[in-house]
């Protein structure tokens, strides 16, 4: 095509169609060097436009689903939000949210805030059970909005998270944001159960030592003992299928036939021995979901929720007493309390066990937490080790 001058309109492919100098002057007067600045033509310009506008939506939120659901972190998801206006609009897409993994709301205590609260309500709301379920263990425990948060948990463990079930189970045993009334022991078995069969190690191994001692459920010590070592099975494949390409299985699978337990009290610098010691191999320590993560970062950073409150004493927990005497403490020393049979067991093999000496019964403490009508609330009962 030719202007009316009969010059031709330049083609696309001359990218570079003029140069242009010019001449600047410093602030003493003299010229700089010539600087070249290149112009493009608008054909070209509108060629070279980005091609990401051009997927359709349905694509993008596909392939933010995927790495919602793989995220190792949350800063992996923040960053999408931060790149573009689209991916911050796609990003919060209901089929997004709803697909994030638990490491994407792995939260750190000191960075909570009421955006990383709306974050997790906008997340549970669209139906992601994970943020359903941590979103509950923060409001249970550290904001004590016992309601909200029991509702949170349940709505993650109809959708079956093992995690939730295990929690509310506790809670059940415990008698959680209640009185000592409130245990309904019964309940705590049944949704153990349940925890269990989804493939949970913490609830088996609970149910073992239920029915083991009777707790809750008729006393069956051959088939609470079928369910330990089943944990413990369990546990061995947990640790050979994530620890297959970053750990050498030689490095930790050996025999001991006498391990004896790291004695720090709440840090292991190399490989823990839980409860496969009992059959002489020493694996790492089991993984700490990012709810009970938080809950250990928010009460190491601000304390006891009240004045004779305390935490259960094994590390990889975190849940606090909501009243006087909930958690039991230890038959033999009484210088640790746990919140589940589980817990116990796991910290017995972990540390406690090269820690735990006799002791004179603990009546002088006892004495001052007597209740004004002369009784001891027997809530805190003993736990004997095994």
């Amino acid at each position: 095509m030719r202007t009316r001058k009969g010059c031709c309109y330049p083609r696309a492919e001359d990218v570079w169609a003029e140069k242009r100098v010019v001449k600047r002057r410093d602030f003493t007067g003299e010229h700089l060097p010539y600087r070249k600045r290149q112009r493009f033509w608008p054909e070209m310009a509108a060629e070279k436009s980005d091609l990401f506008d051009s997927l359709p939506d349905d694509l993008v939120i596909s392939i933010l689903s995927k790495l919602s659901s793989s995220a190792g972190c949350t800063l992996d998801f923040v960053n999408v939000l931060m790149t573009c206006k689209r991916l911050n609009s796609l990003a919060v897409h209901s089929l997004v949210l709803s697909k994030g993994s638990s490491k994407m709301f792995a939260i750190k205590a000191k960075y909570w805030s009421e955006s990383a609260h709306r974050f997790l309500k906008l997340c549970a709301d669209a139906g992601n059970a994970e943020a359903c379920y941590t979103l509950g263990m923060i409001r249970f425990y550290c904001l004590q909005n016992r309601g909200s948060g029991a509702s949170l948990m349940a709505k993650a463990a109809i959708s079956s998270h093992a995690p939730a079930l295990y929690s509310l189970a506790v809670i059940q045993f415990n008698g959680s944001g209640g009185s000592k009334n409130d245990k309904d022991l019964r309940a705590g078995v049944a949704l153990c159960a349940r925890a269990a069969f989804l493939g949970h190690i913490d609830a088996l191994r609970e149910l073992g030592h239920c029915l083991q001692d009777g707790y809750g459920v008729r006393q069956n010590i051959a088939e609470g003992r079928r369910f330990l070592v089943q944990a413990n099975a369990r546990e061995l494949a947990a640790v050979l299928s994530t620890s297959a390409s970053k750990i050498s299985t030689g490095s930790w699978l050996t025999w001991s036939p006498h391990p004896i337990p790291h004695p720090n009290h709440r840090h292991i610098s190399g490989p823990g021995c839980p409860l496969l010691s009992d059959f002489g191999c020493n694996v790492p320590a089991p993984e700490a979901h990012p709810a009970s993560r938080f809950l250990a970062e928010w009460y190491a950073a601000k304390g006891v929720p009240g004045p004779g409150l305390r935490l259960c004493s094994h590390v990889g927990c975190g849940r606090p007493e909501t009243r006087k005497h909930e958690f039991r403490r230890c038959s033999v020393c009484g210088a640790v309390n746990y919140c589940s049979r589980a817990c116990q067991a796991l910290d017995w093999k972990l540390r406690h066990k090269a820690e735990c000496a006799p002791v004179e019964r603990w009546l002088d403490e006892e004495a001052e937490d007597i209740d004004g009508d002369g009784g001891v609330d027997g809530d805190d009962a003993v736990m004997g080790e095994s």
